[in-house]
């Protein structure tokens, strides 16, 4: 399926819901350090109910840890609100990397500026918001990849 990767996420309850719509997906869940809380946390398991367990996890040091295991190429994508690239108008394949930033921060910039065709976002008002949640972000993109990659229920499952 995806793999969906969070840098640096700090809010539990947000990871908790991500990690079980991977769970749902059959996406593997990349969660690159620092966290802003033990994933050991009951309000992340709490947030994924008995999910969790079932979760294909991946906890990576570092970003330099994840790239180096991970290197950029054309299956990213990096959801950012500094684009005007619009997440639905990318090309998504069985086996993408879905990449977000912390819930304060983003994905650094040094990233974003080295990839600018690969930075996708979801279309706001610029009038009454800046961003949406974490884990409806990923909701959003996450389910574009699925639509894109199958036709029926039957393919998917």
């Amino acid at each position: 399926m995806f793999n969906i990767v969070l840098i640096n996420p700090q809010i539990p309850p947000n990871t908790g819901t991500i990690g079980r719509l991977c769970v749902n997906l059959g996406a593997t869940l990349h969660l690159v350090k620092p966290l802003g809380f033990s994933i050991d946390d009951k309000e992340v398991k709490r947030a994924g109910l008995d999910y969790w367990e079932k979760l294909d996890l991946k906890v990576w040091e570092n970003i330099d840890d994840f790239l180096a295991n991970n290197p950029i190429d054309d299956r990213f994508h990096f959801a950012t609100t500094k684009t005007k690239n619009l997440y639905f108008q990318s090309n998504y394949k069985s086996g993408d990397y879905l990449v977000f930033g912390s819930e304060t921060k983003g994905i650094p910039s040094e990233i974003l500026e080295a990839n600018p065709q690969k930075c996708i976002t979801i279309p706001m008002s610029s009038e009454n918001g800046r961003s949406l949640n974490l884990a409806l972000s990923v909701g959003i993109v996450t389910y574009e990849a699925v639509r894109q990659n199958f036709e029926t229920i039957k393919d998917y499952l």
